[in-house]
């Protein structure tokens, strides 16, 4: 088995310091080693009628699902994301392990 992905895709409650969030999300893995990599971004090019009213992705990579389930119950994600859910209007969340196709070059 490949690697296992978190990707997470909101929409965030109007209001919501987003760059205040999106911060602390890149504070929480880097302290919590068993997150492999973190990316995120915040859509810019697609229609209004494609995006649903969604705006920002975020995907985690981790070594194993093992470590996936360790990142889940860290104290810090656990209280983390009590603030992140608060701040959500809409979300749409997948866990999978990955298949690579191609590699980066």
């Amino acid at each position: 088995m490949g690697e296992f992905k978190h990707f997470v895709i909101v929409k965030f409650k109007e209001g919501v310091a987003v760059d205040d969030l999106t911060k602390g999300m890149e504070k929480l893995v880097s302290e919590i080693h068993a997150v492999k990599s973190f990316e995120w971004g915040q859509d810019i090019e697609s229609l209004d009628v494609l995006r649903q009213g969604f705006t920002h992705a975020f995907l985690m990579t981790f070594n194993k699902k093992e470590d996936f389930v360790a990142f889940q119950s860290h104290p810090n994600h656990v209280e983390f994301s009590t603030k992140f859910s608060a701040a959500i209007e809409n979300i749409v969340l997948l866990d999978f392990p990955s298949t690579l196709v191609k590699a980066p070059a």
